[in-house]
């Protein structure tokens, strides 16, 4: 117990979350684990029959990654690290939009919960200031030009005080900027519940979840560099397409991006 309190161990209480839970599927079915692998390679392994709407929490994982397998290291019992599984109305030409209505049901709930100022990056990234709060994972299964489910994942920076090592984009917390320490479990119920509404509306009005995802992404209109792997393409962040995908005009031409890490260009 003493090692425990060292380092500040909180484990999640499902009573406190179920309590502020407001979903009809997502999160009715919860898979809660004091340590994994990673909580999408759970669903995406998964040898069960897993139901639409399943989430699984983790509070850590040994092997979390980001895009492109980059490593997610959390600290134990300070964040949220979890997994949506979507295997209903998932289909490939709105997959990207479901992503972008993920980091944007992030945005909102913090804006919700704690009146900070959010910033989204495409393709997956949540900020406050120019410092990374949140990312998302999408991972898929397909068969016969047919998407059989979605593993959202979720990585939050919660009540994680300080954060040591090299990154692409300075991470920060809740707490961090809010100054306190931020109950986790309301912050995923909020989540899980606006998510559940957002989902809806990508199958619906799908413009309305990009509409309100470009109000928070402060590069549309900048100059940028988009790098994917080996390739760097220089031009203006013109708009999102449709299908969720960065429209970027190179002076001659408009091209669809799918994939890339954007930035301002200096």
């Amino acid at each position: 117990m003493e090692k425990l309190n060292k380092i500040n161990v909180k484990y999640f209480n499902i009573e406190e979350f179920d309590i502020k839970l407001d979903t009809e599927i997502i999160g009715r079915n919860f898979v809660y684990c004091e340590e994994i692998d990673s909580t999408n390679s759970y669903l995406m392994n998964s040898k069960e029959s897993l139901q639409h709407g399943t989430v699984i929490l983790s509070e850590f994982q040994k092997n979390g990654r980001g895009r492109r397998n980059r490593s997610w290291v959390s600290n134990k019992g300070q964040n949220l690290t979890f997994s949506i599984l979507l295997s209903k109305a998932v289909k490939f030409k709105n997959i990207n939009v479901i992503n972008l209505a993920a980091s944007l049901s992030v945005a909102q709930a913090i804006e919700n919960l704690y009146q900070l100022k959010v910033n989204l990056k495409w393709p997956n990234d949540v900020l406050i200031g120019n410092k990374k709060i949140s990312g998302i994972l999408l991972d898929s299964s397909s068969k016969s030009n047919k998407i059989e489910f979605v593993a959202l994942g979720f990585g939050i920076n919660v009540n994680q005080p300080n954060f040591s090592g090299k990154f692409d984009l300075q991470p920060t917390s809740v707490r961090k900027e809010f100054k306190k320490e931020v109950s986790r479990e309301r912050l995923l119920s909020e989540t899980l519940n606006i998510f559940e509404e957002n989902f809806e509306i990508v199958k619906k009005a799908p413009q309305k979840v990009l509409s309100d995802w470009k109000s928070r992404c402060k590069l549309l209109g900048e100059k940028v560099k988009v790098v994917d792997n080996e390739n760097v393409i220089h031009g203006v962040f013109e708009n999102i397409s449709k299908e969720g995908y960065l429209l970027l005009n190179t002076g001659n031409r408009i091209e669809t991006i799918h994939f890339g890490d954007i930035s301002l260009r200096v």
